[in-house]
């Protein structure tokens, strides 16, 4: 049985977006009450984590949540230059997301892997 499985594994969606001219939010939302509390016991996604991933210090973090009726976690970043701006790539902030699909979270002793 694998040590950790990954989050594209695990959440029930993985998806960026803008969030005004300057911003980029993220957000991992999981189907079940057990499988989100299951990542964020294991401390796979924290605000140091995603600054890691993304390679960006903590002041470009603008925001951390752990939105618990949602089932969700979600981020937002400072980009580095204004959407559609020169030098800007993803206009709309929807393909930042892909790192996050293979971040290992540890799989619980006796627990069924995902089909």
């Amino acid at each position: 049985m694998p040590e950790h499985t990954t989050l594209g594994e695990l959440a029930k969606t993985v998806r960026s977006k803008n969030a005004g001219t300057d911003r980029i939010t993220f957000d991992i939302i999981f189907a079940d009450q057990a499988t989100y509390d299951h990542v964020r016991a294991s401390q796979a996604v924290t605000r140091s984590t995603v600054g890691e991933l993304f390679g960006v210090p903590d002041d470009r973090i603008t925001d951390f949540v752990e939105f618990d009726p949602a089932f969700a976690i979600k981020f937002t970043l400072k980009r580095l230059a204004p959407s559609g701006g020169p030098g800007e790539r993803d206009v709309f902030g929807c393909q930042q997301y892909p790192p996050l699909l293979s971040v290992p979270v540890p799989t619980p002793a006796g627990s069924p892997q995902p089909a």
